[in-house]
């Protein structure tokens, strides 16, 4: 396992660089990389460290969260508040259904067989959203209107419903007494213990930090650990209740940078540090799922459906930031940057064809096939546009 990790860390490195060079995101030289040194093509990754891929990726996830979280004041949120909210559910359940519904006439699948395809393909990339949009916020651009905050935000909840639906799909096709109805009202509650647990979390260590001197290095270690725990915690209630653990991490980040703010400035640049390593952790890792080979037998069919897919994200993206004060040009920056695939399609694509769906083998496909298309384009959309689209605050 170490010969691996030293293989993705000096390849990383080289490949990160290269990509910065080419004008391009330095994450899609990474993610490329993992493809590459995947099990799939040269296979130069150790079975071990594959084992635990998904532990890393989480943690990775967790990292690049905090970060957001430390990043987020309780005023760009309230101004984006509402939008946010309706950013979080409006594109994705437009995209799932929509996609549940082409998926029957294109495949010939069932709804439920859609639905289930609809609701993997749905869910946006926080892994690949969220560090754009730190970037875009320290280098103040579309910070004037908080856009970034505000994608920031509904994408770190876009994934609870994604996944959520999913599983209710997946039940109904195993013939479980699954109610959507009931399934999708309990999104909102998971939302709310998210956030309570993550802000009970973020308070009391805003009051040890209070009452011992620890070093910041520490209290970030402290803080991780902690983080870490809480989503175990969602994967151990799972069968008795959902928390939106990923939402309450964010939530421990913005407790403290709302109560110390002095305090949360210096551990968001020491996540910054850490964000290096676990960068290529993520998206390394995140490539080394893909299997070319699987998501070329999605042909065109599959590119049909994922367009098909982005279409209508791309309406329900306007829809939800109609009556805001974004232009035009702000607002097909938000569609660009709900566009990107890649963590939980990598993370969940599999599990339907593990399970004996069918379709399983045509679902994962068109799940490959979409980190490989979206990914890309997103990233690569989100740094050309933010500059294009976007009003940098300072510059007339």
């Amino acid at each position: 396992m170490a010969t691996s990790l030293a293989i993705m860390i000096l390849l990383g490195l080289i490949f990160n660089t290269l990509f910065i060079k080419l004008r391009m995101p330095g994450f899609l030289g990474m993610l490329i990389l993992g493809v590459l040194v995947g099990p799939y093509v040269l296979n130069w990754l150790d079975p071990d460290l594959l084992s635990v891929s998904s532990d890393f990726r989480r943690i990775a996830l967790i990292i690049i969260l905090l970060r957001a979280g430390l990043g987020i004041s309780r005023d760009d949120l309230n101004k984006v508040g509402k939008t946010a909210v309706k950013l979080s559910f409006i594109p994705g359940l437009i995209e799932g259904f929509g996609i549940a519904y082409i998926s029957t006439v294109l495949l010939g699948f069932t709804f439920i067989e859609g639905g289930i395809l609809g609701f993997i393909i749905a869910a946006v990339s926080p892994a690949v959203v969220v560090p754009h949009m730190l970037d875009l916020i320290e280098e103040r651009i579309g910070t004037n209107k908080r856009i970034p905050t505000l994608i920031l935000a509904g994408a770190s909840i876009d994934d609870v419903f994604a996944i959520t639906i999913f599983t209710t799909f997946l039940g109904l096709y195993s013939g479980s007494h699954v109610n959507i109805g009931v399934q999708i009202a309990h999104i909102p509650l998971s939302i709310v213990l998210g956030i309570v647990l993550g802000g009970a979390i973020g308070l009391v260590l805003v009051r040890i930090f209070e009452c011992y001197s620890i070093r910041d290095t520490k209290k970030v270690l402290l803080i991780l650990g902690v983080a870490i725990l809480l989503t175990s915690l969602e994967n151990m209630l799972k069968n008795k209740i959902e928390i939106a653990a990923l939402l309450g991490v964010m939530t421990i980040g913005f407790i403290i940078l709302e109560k110390n703010p002095v305090a949360a400035k210096r551990l968001s640049r020491k996540f910054n540090k850490i964000w290096i390593f676990a960068e290529m952790l993520l998206f390394i890792l995140v490539g080394s799922q893909v299997n070319i080979s699987v998501a070329l037998d999605a042909g065109l069919k599959g590119l049909i459906i994922i367009s098909f897919g982005l279409l209508a994200r791309s309406i329900g993206v306007i829809i939800a930031t109609l009556g805001t004060d974004l232009n035009w040009k702000e607002r097909l920056f938000c569609v660009i940057s709900y566009m990107p695939k890649a963590t939980v399609q990598a993370a969940i694509g599999a599990i339907p064809l593990s399970l004996g769906v069918k379709s399983g083998d045509v679902i994962l496909a068109i799940a490959v096939l979409a980190i490989l298309v979206t990914a890309p384009l997103g990233a690569i959309g989100i740094k050309w546009s933010s500059k294009k689209l976007l009003t940098t605050e300072g510059i007339d």
